[in-house]
């Protein structure tokens, strides 16, 4: 029997949101929070004067509705579980909110005829707690990539992720071990984008929260060991036509031989916009230690087959898998906006008949064709982010304003961290 309703969206800052309800709010509903709730940091330092926050104004309300066909049972006893959207006072949208931001872009897509569909992956390190309270990486010395059973995880913290997912109706796809003992890929089936992210987010908190009644703090952060590869948020998109069949595929093959003029267009898309997407896409100062040359990570503004040195790879798949992956995000970023980020900028392309550069054929460790890479930071690359003012529109520029100057706080209160201190900003909220 349901006792409670937790009510959840997800902030700037890919925190988890939410307030506990009784079980007479299990149905179509709203509540409330404060709207200066986007005008705080990791650190929880103080509120700061964030454009759209309205700090200055009184800290008044923001409104989360959400409807009774989304509300699911959870993993916590007793207990469902809604994501909602947010809307301001006066009941328009919230332009501040990452899932309106992909609705929008969803609803640009549709206007074309288009729905679009998205498959996501995620990447994470397992850390505990040593005897002096220090995080260090869980102990899992037969590891190995594409490692399963107790030798890449012995404490078999991944079979009740699992276990609770299939019991929940999470569509896994996959669960393995990744390159970098102890590093974990986590994979959702396709679905209608706002439905995949939903599921994606909520994923991603009920993993963390299985893992810590483990003893594990499960960290999506981009690079969580200094000494460890980096951990992304591979976002994999198709669009379905009015009659439903893939519209990105040109017959059974696949490859960048077969694509078709909307593949070509938002590869281009992606390719123009290479650089404003970092700041939104890979948005902490961490990011930037994963975003690297030769890191296989979507540092460089390229784009090719089967090949895992690029950002934008056409998969092999053809017909009905027809499908582009874009490789640069990672899960500090809000999945909502991440996902609305690429859209658009894929949508762009199309739109604005983007020339497509010539595809990669480097290795993309000793040799690029690529001639630019992301910028060297978070500041610079949120330089980029505003300097990008098409793609600041598209994905909404009351959202895009709120988090360049968040992010240019956080430049400023990470400057002087590095190592653990760096990791520890961030580890226990992405």
């Amino acid at each position: 029997m349901t006792t409670r309703l937790r009510a959840m969206f997800c902030d700037h800052l890919s925190i988890m949101r939410g307030k506990y309800l009784p079980g007479s709010k299990v149905g179509d509903g709203e509540t409330r929070f404060c709207r200066s709730t986007y005008a705080v940091h990791y650190d929880r330092d103080l509120m700061l004067d964030a454009p759209g926050a309205l700090c200055r104004e009184g800290l008044p309300d923001m409104v989360l509705r959400w409807d009774a066909g989304g509300i699911r049972d959870s993993w916590d006893k007793a207990t469902a579980i809604v994501i909602g959207d947010l809307y301001d006072d006066h009941g328009a949208p919230l332009g501040l909110c990452g899932r309106g931001a992909l609705k929008r872009a969803c609803a640009d897509w549709q206007e074309m005829g288009l729905t679009p569909k998205v498959g996501l992956e995620l990447e994470a390190f397992a850390l505990v707690a040593n005897e002096q309270g220090r995080l260090v990486p869980y102990d899992a010395p037969g590891g190995v990539v594409y490692g399963t059973g107790p030798f890449a995880d012995p404490m078999r913290f991944n079979d009740a992720i699992w276990e609770k997912a299939h019991e929940l109706g999470f569509r896994l796809d996959m669960i393995t071990s990744e390159f970098d003992t102890p590093q974990f890929e986590y994979t959702l089936t396709f679905d209608e984008a706002v439905r995949a992210v939903d599921d994606i987010v909520l994923f991603r908190l009920m993993a963390r929260e299985i893992a810590l009644e483990h003893g594990i703090l499960l960290s999506f952060m981009p690079k969580p060991i200094a000494e460890a590869g980096g951990s992304g948020l591979h976002i994999n998109f198709s669009f379905s036509d009015v009659e439903g069949r893939n519209a990105l595929a040109h017959g059974e093959k696949g490859g960048p031989d077969h694509m078709n003029d909307l593949a070509r267009g938002c590869v281009a898309g992606l390719m123009h916009h290479h650089k404003g997407l970092a700041g939104l896409i890979a948005p902490t100062a961490n990011s930037y230690q994963r975003l690297q040359p030769a890191s296989l990570s979507g540092y460089w503004q390229n784009w090719g087959g089967d090949h895992r040195g690029v950002t934008t790879r056409v998969s092999g798949e053809g017909g009905a898998k027809a499908r582009l992956e874009h490789r640069m995000a990672d899960a500090s970023a809000n999945p909502y906006t991440a996902v609305a980020a690429v859209l658009q900028a894929a949508r762009l392309g199309v739109a604005q008949k983007y020339p497509l550069p010539p595809r990669e054929q480097g290795d993309c460790f000793d040799k690029t064709d690529a001639r630019e890479g992301v910028a060297n930071g978070l500041g610079r690359a949120i330089d980029d982010l505003e300097a990008d003012t098409a793609l600041g529109e598209a994905v909404g520029a009351e959202l895009v304003a709120n988090h360049a100057f968040m992010k240019r706080k956080e430049v400023r209160k990470t400057r002087d961290l590095e190592g653990d201190g760096l990791r520890d900003f961030y580890v226990h909220f992405v």
